[in-house]
């Protein structure tokens, strides 16, 4: 199991001391769920050590004009690829915690007229798409100050993030993080399982219909996929039978046959990762109410991001510290007005085929006009099955009248090719006068409205050569 650096384990220990002598804090945070998570995390700390503090979830692109008001403004899940350093005033203090590559080297510190501290994996050899998240670091430092019992909502955040999916499995520092809630007596983990969403709630011809890394015969057909089950003897229960429900034997059968499907479609170098995308491992929150959402990852991450994506992160941060009644009924609403919205923002975008699909050279992108900026990524993800996944696929809606929010999305079999989509996006946003990033299969950008030809014409260009035919 990987270790904590020792450079990183001083630097929690100087975050710890920084936190101790501040007065007035500001936190700021993303508004997803690994972001939410963390500032949870951050929030907590700070309410046991008795620290008054303010916290703001927020988009990438309200950093650009942020003043700094605070003694100690601590940014979580966000910071280290934006240039918050330009707002520091003399005195102030900085805490970045990370996962995203950052723009700036260990040794930026030296020499400033600030405090200025930040712990980012990267600086460390350490890869933030999978080995650990925004909230896994915020979680560390909340270890740091024996606040063990926080190791939960770590785990939490690296499935929002999905850390593990490229292996099925929490790889890096995650495992420590999972270590610690399986041994608090928060989680427990089903190995090597079907890697299905909704494993408990939604019936297994729709789960499968959902399948996107590779478009399949099932792939949005709930038709198809029911005949596949009744082929394999899994059609008990008038076909309301859940993933939870299949005996081992028959998880058997369906895995072969998926593998089977899967084999038929990829070229021959992407076969060895076909288990990759069947099998992984699931998690469940112990202390829930065994009939809750909140009692699978998953499920309770999606709520997570379905806050975010609704400007209701408050919401979704008092869950996560406690609030089982107030708090879990606005979220239950939210999730419910959520769903529906996505569905009216995916009719729009594939309205049953492909033709609202501009199809480049090495890349295919969609004009989401009328669709939420804060839901456009959503839509990318799940518009991927209608798409062709050898490239990636790329959604725009406006911000406002001189603004584009951009999202991109791919299979998870792209990112075996070891394609760092984020640092593309980065460097051709910064191009045509925008600010983006993220990780290797998802990722976004803020762009001028009127550059919008010239960010598709560049980034297709920058993938010349990189992709599969």
């Amino acid at each position: 199991m990987m270790q904590i650096p020792q450079l990183m384990s001083e630097q929690y220990h100087e975050a710890k001391k920084i936190i101790e002598s501040s007065t007035s804090i500001k936190i700021y945070s993303h508004i997803d769920c690994d972001g939410i998570c963390s500032g949870a995390i951050l929030s907590t700390i700070l309410d046991r050590e008795n620290k008054e503090h303010e916290i703001e979830f927020v988009n990438l692109d309200v950093l650009d004009n942020l003043d700094l008001d605070h003694e100690l403004t601590i940014f979580s899940d966000l910071g280290s690829g934006q240039l918050i350093d330009t707002k520091a005033k003399e005195g102030q203090k900085i805490l970045i915690l990370d996962h995203h590559p950052p723009l700036r080297d260990l040794d930026y510190r030296i020499g400033k007229d600030y405090t200025y501290l930040e712990i980012n994996p990267h600086h460390h050899g350490i890869d933030g798409s999978y080995y650990v998240c925004g909230g896994g670091l915020c979680y560390f430092l909340s270890k740091e100050f024996g606040y063990t019992d926080l190791s939960w909502i770590g785990v939490l955040s690296a499935i929002g993030d999905m850390q593990n999916t490229k292996s099925g499995h929490f790889e890096g520092l995650n495992e420590i993080i999972q270590q610690d809630a399986i041994d608090g007596g928060y989680l427990e983990v089903i190995k090597n399982d079907i890697n299905i969403y909704g494993r408990n709630t939604r019936p297994l011809f729709v789960a499968l219909s959902y399948f996107n890394d590779v478009k399949l015969p099932i792939t949005n057909n709930t038709a198809e996929t029911m005949a596949i089950l009744e082929e394999l003897g899994i059609d008990e229960k008038h076909h309301r039978k859940t993933l939870n429900e299949l005996t081992m034997e028959e998880k058997g059968r369906l895995y072969q046959r998926l593998s089977q499907m899967i084999s038929q479609v990829v070229p021959g170098k992407y076969v060895q990762y076909i288990p990759q995308l069947i099998i992984g491992d699931s998690y469940t929150f112990i202390k829930e109410d065994e009939h809750s959402f909140l009692r699978d990852g998953s499920e309770f991450s999606t709520a997570m991001n379905a806050c975010g994506r609704n400007h209701e992160e408050k919401v979704a941060m008092e869950v996560l510290k406690g609030d089982r009644c107030s708090s879990l009924d606005e979220l239950e609403s939210i999730s419910r007005d959520h769903r529906r919205n996505l569905a009216q923002s995916i009719e729009k975008v594939s309205d049953g085929e492909q033709s609202n699909i501009i199809d480049l050279k090495n890349l295919q992108y969609f004009d989401g006009t009328g669709i939420k900026p804060e839901i456009v990524g959503t839509i990318t993800g799940m518009i991927l099955g209608y798409c062709d996944w050898k490239k990636p696929v790329i959604g725009f809606t406006q911000t406002d009248n001189t603004g584009l929010k951009i999202s991109l999305r791919c299979s998870r079999l792209l990112s075996y090719d070891g394609i760092h989509f984020g640092n593309i996006i980065r460097k051709v946003s910064a191009e045509v006068g925008g600010t983006g990033g993220g990780h290797s299969m998802a990722c976004g950008a803020y762009i001028p409205i009127d550059k919008k030809d010239e960010f598709f014409e560049r980034f297709n260009n920058e993938l010349e050569g990189q992709l599969t035919n």
